[in-house]
């Protein structure tokens, strides 16, 4: 119905106004930004298998973030950091967003090339791992198999929700797709259904593998590490070349991964910009490459400086809180389209009224109460900032603003 970039702030905008579009604007900034920010993390994580894959050592504090909630340790469980802050810096994480930003900038056509023979690379590992895993599986690791009960399905499911941003991500290039009313729902619904069953597929395995108490969840490497730890077992040799494959396969899955989300969030910023809430600059097209250079470059900086400062778990959860809630909006906006113009032509209609809407929104809303409180607090203070800086600049820009 709105084929152009910008996503769920587009489409709040032209059914909520100008203040709704605006706070789910700021909404996505943080979420797709600490999105990036845990992904970059986990990319690290990968590489520093990778180097241990070829028995190649560097130093640690280079290799880590800065602040570590429950410290490092080695597969022995020896303390290589302790819990808190280090003199470190997660170099990986940093240039991984530096090197995709000048990707970016270069043009979305050569970007897309990169990130489909990454995407199928992905799929590929993620089918490797499930073949060669479900000879490892052992039964008695499914029991019981909801060890922390419904409670603990919600916080995991609260958790983890942020991996399901790219859909969100397929929405902001509307306006590049040839047949936006057509291509978009295929893209998100398509997509939807191939993932949630390669989760379910790796989850399955993974916990059948190894007892689930055995993985940390700040470990930004579950499954290469599950891996390693099987192939130093009797039997599990075979296994030394399958995580060689599945860490290619997860290192080429998660830049794409960061290319997606960084490209959705400069389109958000240029469409922003675009209706006089934010700069000028973030709508401005390189003269050359045709991109928006000065919004990819920011973007560039506020991910790739905390993502080597920070761990995996506390990025997520402001992601998912910030994700949750833009969902929400999205949800009601659905509801106020068909009471505001129920007469408006459609490129897809889906059965039940506002019944899917409504579901949605009490769904989101039980996953952010499986959230922790702090989050909820930085979330609130992160909405007051946006409030701020509407008030005192962008509703002053804005092309309805009138003078008192």
């Amino acid at each position: 119905m709105i084929p152009i970039a910008g996503s769920a702030y587009t489409y709040t905008y032209a059914i909520m106004g100008e203040l709704i579009a605006w706070i789910i604007g700021w909404d996505l900034i943080l979420e797709y930004a600490f999105a990036n920010m845990s992904v970059s993390v986990g990319f690290a994580a990968h590489i520093v298998d990778l180097l241990d894959w070829l028995n190649i050592r560097l130093d640690p504090k280079w290799l880590s973030p800065a602040y570590l909630p429950q410290g490092l340790q080695d597969l022995a469980g020896n303390d290589i950091f302790k819990v808190g802050w280090h003199a470190g810096f997660d170099i990986p994480a940093f240039l991984v967003v530096c090197i995709l930003t000048v990707v970016l900038i270069l043009g979305i056509r050569e970007s897309t090339r990169t990130n489909n023979i990454m995407v199928l690379i992905k799929i590929a590992a993620i089918l490797a791992f499930v073949f060669f895993g479900l000879s490892f599986i052992h039964p008695a690791n499914y029991h019981p198999f909801v060890p922390n009960g419904f409670s603990g399905i919600l916080a995991g499911g609260s958790i983890i929700f942020f991996t399901y941003i790219g859909f969100d991500a397929v929405s902001t290039a509307s306006e590049e797709c040839k047949k936006p009313q057509r291509d978009v729902p295929i893209g998100i619904i398509a997509t939807l259904i191939v993932c949630t069953i390669l989760y379910l597929g790796v989850a399955l395995v993974l916990t059948g593998m190894v007892p689930w108490h055995s993985i940390s969840p700040d470990d930004g490497a579950p499954v290469v590490n599950a891996l390693k730890r099987l192939s130093l077992t009797p039997g599990g040799h075979r296994l030394h070349y399958v995580r060689l494959f599945v860490l290619i396969g997860a290192i080429m899955g998660m830049i794409s991964s960061i290319l997606v989300g960084q490209y959705g969030q400069t389109r958000i910023w240029f469409a922003m910009s675009r209706d006089k809430l934010l700069p000028d600059r973030f709508s401005k097209l390189h003269p050359r490459f045709r991109t928006p250079a000065f919004a990819t470059i920011v973007a560039g900086v506020l991910v790739s400086i905390p993502a080597g400062l920070f761990d995996v778990g506390s990025l997520a959860e402001m992601t998912n809180i910030g994700t949750l809630f833009a969902f929400i909006l999205v949800s009601v906006g659905v509801i106020v389209l068909r009471a505001k113009q129920p007469g408006r032509h459609r490129g897809f209609r889906l059965i039940g009224g506002p019944l899917f809407p409504v579901l949605s929104i009490l769904c989101c809303l039980l996953l952010m109460a499986g959230l922790p409180a702090i989050t909820w607090v930085r979330f609130f203070v992160w909405l007051g900032i946006g409030l701020l800086v509407y008030y005192f600049y962008s509703r002053k820009r804005s092309e309805f603003y009138k003078e008192p």
